[in-house]
């Protein structure tokens, strides 16, 4: 997967799930990608288990339009991060604009809130499956799930496909 030139906001909340925000920075800074962590205020956050991530960049402070893609991850982070409309209107907006907007595990709360999947296919992990259908989407029980720029996944299992969904979706 080549990223040279992509810029992927990453976003971070207190509780977050490890792997599921680590994975794509990682991934995605190895094949040449810009990745900032964005966080409803700059700052450090603190995953489930006790690891710690700065937030370079708040959400305010970035333009939907210079990114290339929104990655949300999971744990209890996503029911954080939607109490932020800076948050919230980040994701709405990239997603409007036609910017990939990619969510795992509880991820796609944020695309509930953002109001971004009416009439979309998504998967998610099982215990918000009515929360995306209560938004009008169709809900498949998949590792990953594109449909146009919105890339959906479960859970950490599921990372390897999902980060090359989002790498096929940027173009990589």
């Amino acid at each position: 997967m080549e990223l040279t030139g992509k810029r992927i906001a990453v976003l971070a909340e207190d509780l977050y799930e490890d792997l599921e925000l680590w994975y794509p920075v990682l991934r995605f800074r190895e094949a040449g990608a810009d990745v900032a962590i964005v966080g409803p205020k700059r700052g450090e956050f603190t995953s489930k288990h006790g690891y710690p991530v700065q937030a370079d960049r708040a959400a305010d402070e970035v333009d939907p339009e210079t990114l290339d893609a929104v990655v949300v991850p999971g744990g209890y982070a996503p029911d954080r991060m939607r109490r932020h409309p800076s948050m919230v209107d980040l994701v709405r907006k990239a997603g409007e604009k036609g910017k990939v907007v990619a969510a795992i595990c509880h991820g796609p709360w944020m695309l509930v809130s953002a109001r971004l999947l009416k009439g979309r296919r998504v998967t998610g992990f099982f215990a918000i499956r009515d929360d995306l259908v209560n938004a009008g989407a169709g809900f498949l029980d998949a590792e990953v799930v594109t449909d146009g720029n919105i890339v959906t996944s479960r859970r950490p299992e599921d990372l390897p496909a999902f980060c090359r969904a989002i790498g096929d979706a940027l173009g990589g």
